[in-house]
């Protein structure tokens, strides 16, 4: 089974930064980032693949946001930059995905985090 725990989340005003940090008890080929809002369904923010030549983004989040792994320590990250109100929810780090299942679906995943929030003001 494999552990993630989640870090790096707070509080910003919009236009600011923040950079989530995720540590797996063991290496996923498949990693990737998910949020929810109350009252709103999990929703995909960022996966990447293996070595992380490969990644995917939400269009909502595309050029705010960089998904990045290091192998050898066995985490995953997210700078989240220009951050804005509606980026406000908690954060999941997500990983194992089902063979062929949809990058951006949270019923792909076997694993999650606990999750840590992160909150934009205006």
């Amino acid at each position: 089974q494999v552990q993630l725990v989640e870090s790096g989340g707070g509080s910003v005003q919009a236009e600011g930064s923040l950079k989530l940090s995720c540590a797996a008890s063991e290496y996923s080929y498949v990693s990737g980032w998910f949020r929810q809002a109350p009252g709103k369904e999990r929703e995909a923010v960022a996966v990447i693949y293996g070595a992380g030549d490969t990644t995917n983004y939400a269009d909502s989040v595309k050029g705010r946001f960089t998904i990045s792994r290091d192998n050898a320590k066995n985490t995953v990250s997210l700078q989240m930059n220009n951050l804005k109100p509606e980026d406000t929810a908690m954060y999941y780090c997500a990983a194992v995905k089902y063979p062929g299942a949809p990058w951006d679906r949270a019923a792909s995943y076997y694993y999650w985090g606990q999750g840590t929030q992160v909150t934009v003001s205006s």
